[in-house]
């Protein structure tokens, strides 16, 4: 059965998503989760294996949201990215699984080789969406610790 939001908040200053849900759950998805992982075509390819990672995505803004439906909503983020569609039981799932997404997205930024947006340190920060070290090498050969 389709998960259905009560409350749905976007939180610009801090760039977080507040979504909470019919079961009582509720989740704090930040906006570069979001943008990482939009279920566009852009982003997730035409089929598995197709993904593109995203990078410098770590101050991305919403500009605006609109509804589809009764079953989604489609951020216009502020990179100018509008085409992913999010599906209630999509942010359910992003809310849900959000700290495994969050390390599998800083090991695939490691793997690629990025180091990190314009004006940042050498290195990856590895600060997750809950302010605590998330995913990486491991190593500290990339910069983080």
């Amino acid at each position: 059965m389709s998960k259905i939001p009560t409350e749905l908040t976007l939180h610009n200053l801090s760039k977080v998503l507040d979504i909470a849900f019919d079961d009582g759950a509720r989740f704090s998805i930040p906006f570069e989760l979001l943008r990482v992982y939009s279920p566009s075509a852009e982003v997730m390819g035409h089929g598995p294996g197709q993904e593109v990672l995203q990078t410098g995505k770590r101050e991305v803004g919403i500009a605006g949201i609109e509804p589809v439906g009764n079953y989604a909503v489609q951020p216009t983020f502020s990179d100018g990215h509008n085409t992913g569609i999010f599906t209630w039981d999509y942010l359910y799932k992003l809310g849900n699984e959000k700290d495994a997404l969050w390390a599998t997205y800083m090991d695939r930024l490691h793997a690629s080789g990025f180091d990190g947006d314009s004006g940042r340190e050498s290195g990856i920060s590895l600060t997750g969406p809950s302010g605590s070290k998330q995913g990486g090498c491991g190593s500290g050969s990339c910069g983080c610790k």
